[in-house]
This record gives structure tokens, C-alpha cells and sequence, in this order.
């Protein structure tokens, strides 16, 4: 069926957009979702999807995922695999935040156990992990030492004491990334990052303090192989991502590819924010290089973060975080670029998947997970509005087709400047608490902006993901506490 639009309907909950939509195409485009989101997608996406379907060396199909919305070059939700050889690399597919990304850490307690001291856990989350703009960690590191942190990522924390070995074991490429070049990384973007370490930052970044309730576990199988095995069991999720360290390392690649896209390798692009360089070229392996060095600052970050949370956790309940069950579920990232190896008409190929507010979601059986997942597929953390709760899902083998990527959140339906508009941020706060979730924020702006109200109903975008053969949900998770950021 061929919509009013120029869609194309693959399956229910996959649209195609063909190549003569546009000339330039080198691909189709296809958006994942169900009609009554891709009805409330703004036209923006369509736009931008098909603008990266253009990008030199792209491969099968330019993709949005069920909680797309318009974004800087491409949509928010939006996913691009590229040859390694001949294709490009763009900081518009990754994003100024670079790495930001989801945490989720278990607790053994109850709600029933947590609630007389959910208010003391928050304020003292609140107080312990900064937030908002220009927030400054704990960690005091000289410049030079920044740089040696930000090749290995987490490992660096867990070397010095801020973690678990295993915490490594369960977050994406072992929480640092490969053949991350700190030499690569401008001095202002090392400024910039420095004394950010443990912070969760502005926006939708947020600590939150959620429950499993019984109706909410999924998949019970699964969630117990995830270590969700107790009735109203308490867990912590956040995200964040790698500052303004990330920020001046896209901003910096951005000026440089602009400046030798067309005039040394003759790209010519749809729109500047989808400036490119060869991925192979020196501007290209720079660019990989510095981008890594974010990618491992995330992880830092959230291993900083975990610390400190566990360091309340153990305070307030007087027990140790390992008394109190504080395992790491996973850390999946949202933002990057990576090489990876997939199967395109029977033949296995080395890519560079590029996701954009999307999510790696290997299905069963990936060498690239740890062992305790390869029965399962990995876990998958999507977060949805502070009011309405979040998902923890498992990746599944049909996502072959978007080369196992899905969604990474809600999605918002109106900007901040709307959200602003339309809500207010203290009185958010009193109906929160009336309903049980307690927040503490930085900026009551801040809180309007983030208000369920300016977000797609989690329920339907995992629906959708769950139709479209994306992911599976495994435990639906209520919140609680909220530290915003």
C-alpha cells in the first residue's frame, strides 16, 4: 500500500520511503513504528531520513526507530550503517552528546524496605551527583591525567577503586572502547570535560529510583536471568553522557569536516549537518579516534556515578553495596559510531553502524555480549518519561533488520520551548509527589521541560519496538525518586 505520503507499508510497523522520493537517494529509508506514531512523527524526520540515505556508502536502508523525532542532521532515533571502506563518517549521525547512554543497577531491597527512606536516598543522590549546566564532579585529576582516564574509560575508575570488575563485564565494549587517541582531542575539549567527571548534566539526563511491581515483569524467565527475582524489587537507572567534553569533540570535527568535505573529497550533501569525511581518510580516522575518547568519558562518567550511588545506598541502609545486591543489570550507549560485522545478502561485512538516539540491541548468541547474556540476547534499557516509567528489554534475532538496533526512549512530541509553555515546573513537582514519585531538580524550567506530557507514551513506542521485531520487553519499571538534571 502506497500511502498519500509517498510511504510505502513493508509489514504493519515498518514504512518504507523509496528512492525516487528523492534525487540522491542511494538507499531507501524506512521508519519503524506503528500508523499512530508514524502519523505523529513531524515532517522534519521524513526530511532528515532521507537526507541520510544520500551519505556515500551507506548500505541497505537509512532507518528511524519508533520514538524519531527531528533532530540535528539526522532524526533523533535514527540509525545508518555504512561500508567501511567506502563510506563516510558524520558527527551529525552520533550526536553532541556523544556515548550518552543508559545504566541500570540492581538492589535486593523491597519498596515496602525503601519507601520510609526514599526522600533521604534522593536528596542525598541530589546532593552527592551533581547536575545541571556546568556541573563539577567530585574527582580532582589534572588535565594530563583526563586524558590518559578518557582512553580507557571505566576501566580507569575501576582500576582506582570507583567500581566492580564486573561492572566492566556488563556494559557495552567493557566500558572503553578500543584505539581511543586522547592526541586526537583539542585542548578546549579537554577544558571543557576535565571536572565534569560524575555528573549527569542538563536536559533529559536524570537518577532515577524505580520498582518492579509483580503485573510488570514480562518475561519472568528473562527479567530472573537479568536479576529482577523478587516481587516490588527496588533498581536505580540512570543517564547521561560525556559532557561538554563530548559537545567541543563533535563541535571541533564538525568545522574540520566542513572545511574538506567538498573541497579535498568532492562530497556534496543535502544539508551542512550531515557533514562527512571518508570514514578511511585522516580527517575521518581523527574524528573515530576523538569521538572514542568521548564514547570512553561516558562511561567513565556513569561508572563515577554508580559509585556514588552506591556509597548512599550503603549509608542510608547502614549495609555494604554488595550486602545490598547493587550488581549492575548493563550500560548500553546511544550515541556512536562502530564498527561492527553483519550479514548483507549472505555475506558477512564489516560496517560502520551509525546510532543516533538508538540503541545496539544484539539478539541471542553475539560474540560481542558477555556469557550471561548470549542465551538471552542483551539487555536493553529504554527510558521513558520521569512520569510514566521505563522499560528494560532483550534484544532479539529478527533485529537483524535494522543491524540490531532499536529505540532509546519515549520520544518527544513538542520542543522545550513548547513544554516551557505549556507546564510549570514546581507545580509539576507537587502533583509528582502526590502520586508518589519524589523529584529533586536543579531548575523548575528544567523539570517543565521534561514533563510526561512532552513525551510519546512509553507503552506504545515499545509496543512498537516489540511488533516491529526490534526488542522485547522483559520488565516494565515504575518510578519512584527522581534526581533531575
Amino acid at each position: 500500500m502506497t500511502t498519500t505520503a509517498g510511504l510505502i507499508q513493508i509489514t504493519p510497523y515498518v514504512w518504507e520511503i523509496p528512492v525516487s522520493y528523492k534525487k540522491g537517494m542511494l538507499v531507501p529509508a524506512r521508519i519503524f513504528a506503528t500508523r499512530a506514531l508514524l502519523a505523529a512523527m513531524d515532517e522534519g524526520v521524513i526530511e532528515q531520513v532521507t537526507n541520510v540515505a544520500c551519505l556515500p556508502g551507506i548500505e541497505r536502508y537509512a532507518m528511524c526507530m519508533p520514538d524519531g523525532h527531528w533532530g540535528y542532521g539526522f532524526p533523533i532515533g535514527g540509525a545508518a550503517a555504512v561500508d567501511a571502506e567506502s563510506g563516510i563518517i558524520s558527527p551529525g549521525g552520533i550526536g553532541f552528546d556523544i556515548n550518552c547512554g543508559m545504566r541500570l543497577v540492581l538492589t535486593n531491597l523491597t519498596h515496602e524496605e525503601v519507601a520510609p527512606d526514599l526522600k533521604r536516598l534522593v536528596d542525598r543522590l541530589f546532593a552527592r551527583v551533581p547536575a545541571g549546566v556546568g556541573g563539577r564532579g567530585f574527582l580532582r585529576i589534572s588535565r594530563s591525567e583526563f586524558r590518559q582516564a578518557v582512553e580507557q574509560g571505566a576501566p580507569w575508575a575501576v582500576e582506582r577503586g570507583f567500581g566492580w570488575a564486573e561492572d566492566l563485564e556488563r556494559t557495552e565494549e567493557g566500558g572503553g572502547i578500543a584505539g581511543a587517541d586522547a592526541g586526537k582531542v583539542s585542548d578546549k575539549a579537554v577544558e571543557r570535560g576535565y571536572q565534569q567527571i560524575g555528573t549527569l548534566g542538563s536536559g533529559n539526563h536524570y537518577l532515577e529510583i524505580q520498582v518492579a511491581t509483580p503485573e510488570n515483569i514480562l518475561d519472568p524467565a528473562t527479567a530472573a536471568a537479568f536479576g529482577i527475582d523478587r516481587p516490588h524489587q527496588v533498581v536505580i537507572m540512570f543517564h547521561c553522557g560525556s559532557r561538554g567534553f563530548g559537545h567541543q569533540v563533535a563541535s571541533d570535527y564538525l568545522t574540520s569536516f566542513l572545511r574538506v568535505m567538498e573541497a579535498k573529497y568532492g562530497i556534496a550533501i543535502l544539508d551542512r549537518e550531515l557533514a562527512s569525511a571518508p570514514f578511511r581518510s585522516p580527517e575521518g580516522q581523527d574524528y573515530f579516534a576523538a569521538m572514542k575518547c568521548a564514547v570512553n568519558m561516558s562511561f567513565l562518567n556513569r561508572q563515577l556515578i554508580l559509585h556514588r550511588i552506591r556509597e548512599v545506598f550503603s549509608e542510608v541502609f547502614r549495609k555494604t553495596p554488595e550486602a545490598l545486591g547493587m550488581h549492575q543489570v548493563y550500560d548500553v550507549a546511544h550515541n556512536t559510531a562502530k564498527l561492527e560485522r553483519h550479514e548483507i545478502d549472505g555475506r558477512s561485512r564489516q560496517l560502520l553502524v551509525h546510532r543516533k538516539g538508538a540503541t545496539r540491541a544484539f539478539g541471542p548468541g553475539r560474540e560481542e555480549l558477555p556469557a550471561a547474556f548470549r542465551q538471552t540476547g542483551q539487555p536493553v534499557i529504554i527510558g521513558g518519561s520521569m512520569e510514566t516509567g521505563s522499560f528494560l528489554l532483550a534484544g532479539v534475532d529478527t533485529a537483524q533488520q535494522s543491524f540490531f538496533t532499536t529505540a532509546h526512549g519515549s520520544g518527544r512530541v513538542m520542543s522545550r520551548h513548547q513544554a516551557k509553555r505549556l507546564f510549570q515546573g514546581r507545580q509539576l513537582q507537587r502533583d509528582m509527589e502526590k502520586r508518589g514519585i519524589y523529584v529533586r531538580t536543579v531548575s523548575y524550567s528544567g523539570l517543565a521541560e521534561e514533563a510526561g506530557g512532552a513525551y510519546k507514551e512509553i507503552d506504545e513506542v515499545i509496543e512498537a519496538t516489540r511488533l516491529a521485531g526490534l526488542s522485547r520487553p522483559v520488565v516494565r519499571l515504575l518510578p519512584i525518586g527522581n534526581v533531575k538534571g
